[in-house]
Order: structure tokens, then C-alpha cells, then sequence
């Protein structure tokens, strides 16, 4: 069995659209089993077999500040759900509560790992090749530095490794243009930093890599600062609801208008689908010693359920254990060094 802790208080909509979700799940995944962390009277109408509830009295509001989760809070379900990833009793902890909280709790129970100076947000943006581009970070680390565009990149390829089953995942570099002296300081020696991972075998380093290459699907996974990330992501989400209010526009105008919009209905409908940012929802929160997911605040049941499915598949496939293996090959690199640490094979079966 694959246990995962479920912050069921946290997000826009609560219970009301968590616990719908987990029954979703457990009917989709026979070997998984859920702790239900949250106000037991909130929780108290889920029964089933497979999900035990675990009582915490408090909750962290999408508008707490950081200190308020981390000082005042100690029996919200956020930290709850992190603390039984912490105690072994769960695999992986999901939450749609304030990320800001999530974070700053999860890196203050867990700790990072070793050669890991700041965990990443890393998720999925649709690409044109009707996949997915890996992205991180999203917003968690404004300010970086080229050590850590590195530990992301580390991070990231042990991600798709690990779920996307993609033994050597191509890594780009986010720039404003591909050739090696464009950009500020910092991303040019990023790049050397990751020519050199690449050299040593790694990372499959593509090179610098434009905005729309994220949405081309140039690369599996795209390495940027949390603020470009954000950006980029925002962007995907608001493309979706753009088109979303496009169909539904044109399907109300004139009768001319009606037909024309049914006869392209199913392409721009597959469109919708594939561009939809519900689908990619689920973010891992990489660097940890232990697995935690951000699912977007305003999920819907829909959404909150790829998130435990992308957590159940992480836990699943050894996510942590990768992560630590590629992390211990680069640590040289990582601290300024060259020359791997361990062997190649500890990294691709570990």
C-alpha cells in the first residue's frame, strides 16, 4: 500500500471539493490508502475502508503570513499532513493550502537534502507535441543564483526520470535567446555551470532555450527563476480560461456565428482539453527529504485529483530516492567541484 497524507482543510473550497476528490482516487487506485487530515467533524461523513482520518484543530488561510503557520499554527492540518510524511507514516503529502506556508513548513520539517540549498516548485505546462514541459521553478525562489538553476536542473531530471519514465530528460535553460552570451551574469554562468554537468554526465544539457520553446515542447524540462516560472505559468492558466470564454462567446452569437463555431467546435474543444491547466495540477515541492505536493488553491475535484494521482505516482516510482541519487552523482559540481561522486548506475536504478 501506498499512503498518502491529504491536507483536506486547505484551498479555496475545503472538504467540499478534497474528499470528493480522495473517493475518486481510491476508486481509481486499489492499492493506494489515504489519512485524512482536518477537523474530524468536517471529516467525519468519509468512510471507507482505505482512509483513516487524523484530527488537527486549526487551519492556515490562503492570507496567513508564513509566521503565522509556522509559530502560532502548530496543529494546523497543513503541518499535520507534512508531519506524518515526516514520522513514516505516510509516502507523499498533498495539500491546495497557501504555498508560501506549505513551503516554509515542509522545509522546516523535512530539512533539504544534502546539496540542496533551496527546494523548487516543479510542474507541467502543455506543450504542442501534446505532452508536457516540465518547468520549476514556479515562484518559490524569486532571487537565484546559478548554484541553485543547477540543483533545479538536478532536481528536474530526476522528476521526469521518475514519472515521465525518460532515462535522460533534456534540460533547458530559460534565456532571451539561445546563443551562450545572451542574458545577465548569472544565467551565463548557469550555463557554463551546466555545460559542465553535462560533461560529467549529469545532466542531458540542451542549452539556452526561449519562452515559446517551453509551449513548443523544445526540451522535457525548462530551468528558470521562481518569478519568470510564475509568470509562465499564470500565463498557461489564463490561455485556457481565454479559451474556455471564447467558446462560449461565439456560441452565443448570431445564428451564422453558431454554425461556424460548431463546425470548429471539436478542434478548438481538444484544444481547450490539452491546454487545460486542471489537467497538469499537482506541484512537486523538489529538494525535500521527504515528498509533498501543491495542488492549486482554487482546484476543483477534478484538479485536486491529478494532484494526488501525480503524488501517488511519485511515491509509487521512488521519486525521493532519485532525487537523493542524482543529487549525491552531482555533489561535486554542486559544491564547486567536478568529478561525479558515486557511480552512474546508482543514479538510474536506485
Amino acid at each position: 500500500m501506498t499512503t498518502l497524507a491529504v491536507d483536506c482543510m486547505g484551498g479555496d473550497h475545503g472538504p467540499r471539493v478534497t474528499l470528493a476528490a480522495c473517493r475518486h482516487f481510491l476508486g481509481r487506485h486499489p492499492e493506494a490508502q489515504l489519512l485524512l487530515v482536518g477537523a474530524p467533524e468536517s471529516l467525519a461523513a468519509f468512510q471507507h475502508g482505505r482512509a483513516a482520518i487524523v484530527p488537527a484543530s486549526e487551519v492556515v488561510a490562503m492570507h496567513d503570513p508564513v509566521e503565522v503557520a509556522l509559530r502560532r499554527k502548530k496543529d494546523s492540518s497543513m503541518r499535520v499532513a507534512i508531519q506524518q510524511v515526516k514520522d513514516g507514516r505516510a509516502q507523499a503529502a498533498v495539500s491546495a493550502g497557501n504555498t508560501g506556508a506549505l513551503m516554509a513548513l515542509a522545509r522546516y520539517l523535512l530539512k533539504t537534502i544534502d546539496g540542496i540549498d533551496r527546494p523548487a516548485i516543479a510542474s507541467h505546462l502543455p506543450n504542442a507535441k501534446g505532452g508536457a514541459t516540465t518547468v520549476l521553478d514556479l515562484g518559490a525562489n524569486v532571487d537565484c543564483t546559478e548554484q541553485h538553476l543547477l540543483q533545479f536542473a538536478v532536481m528536474g531530471s530526476a522528476l521526469v526520470s521518475a514519472l515521465g519514465h525518460v532515462d535522460s530528460p533534456s534540460v533547458g535553460l530559460l534565456n532571451i535567446g539561445e546563443e551562450i552570451i545572451k542574458g545577465g551574469e548569472i544565467i551565463k554562468k548557469a550555463g557554463d555551470l551546466l555545460r559542465s554537468a553535462a560533461n560529467s554526465g549529469d545532466l542531458n544539457f540542451y542549452g539556452n532555450v526561449e519562452g515559446n520553446d517551453i509551449f513548443k515542447g523544445t526540451t522535457d524540462i525548462v530551468v528558470c527563476d521562481g518569478f519568470v516560472g510564475n509568470v509562465a505559468l499564470k500565463t498557461s492558466e489564463g490561455l485556457a480560461t481565454m479559451i474556455g470564454g471564447f467558446l462560449k462567446e461565439e456560441f452565443s452569437r448570431n445564428a451564422l456565428t453558431k454554425l461556424a463555431a460548431i463546425a470548429v467546435y471539436p478542434v478548438l474543444s481538444a484544444f481547450k482539453k490539452r491546454v487545460d491547466y486542471r489537467r497538469y495540477n499537482g506541484a512537486a515541492l523538489l529538494g525535500l527529504r521527504g515528498l509533498v505536493f501543491k495542488s492549486h488553491g482554487s482546484a476543483d475535484e477534478f484538479a485536486f485529483g491529478q494532484a494526488l494521482d501525480r503524488a501517488y505516482d511519485a511515491a509509487r516510482n521512488n521519486l525521493l530516492d532519485r532525487v537523493q541519487a542524482r543529487i549525491a552523482h552531482a555533489k561535486p559540481l554542486l559544491m564547486g567541484g567536478e568529478g561525479p561522486a558515486v557511480p552512474l548506475e546508482t543514479v538510474a536504478n536506485p
